[in-house]
């Protein structure tokens, strides 16, 4: 994929900005998805699921590589990113479904 050159530091930065405009977006969208996953789920272990953590990094690379992204930059973006919602997740979950009462033996 091929991208407009820029002819100035000024033009790069600011198609940088607009971007990242579209990004902080869309990653406010897939939050408010992650707390709705939230609602559905009862342990912690539903939050972390590792095998869907393992399919979204899976189905990213295979992204990457369609759109000629840097793979290892896009993992480290999306591990960030699926750590970072999993602490959120399980925040929201604690909010929906609060542990039950410790009862004194």
């Amino acid at each position: 994929m091929s991208y407009p050159l820029c002819a100035s530091l000024d033009e790069v930065r600011h198609r940088i900005d607009a971007i990242d405009r579209q990004l902080v977006a869309l990653i406010a969208e897939r939050g408010a998805y992650v707390t709705q996953a939230a609602t559905f789920k009862r342990s912690d272990a539903e939050v972390a699921a590792p095998d869907r953590v393992a399919q979204v990094l899976a189905r990213v690379d295979a992204l990457a590589a369609e759109h000629g992204a840097s793979r290892p930059v896009v993992e480290a973006t999306w591990r960030a990113m699926i750590g970072a919602f999993i602490e959120r997740e399980r925040a929201a979950r604690a909010g929906f479904h609060p542990p039950s009462p410790q009862h004194p033996d």
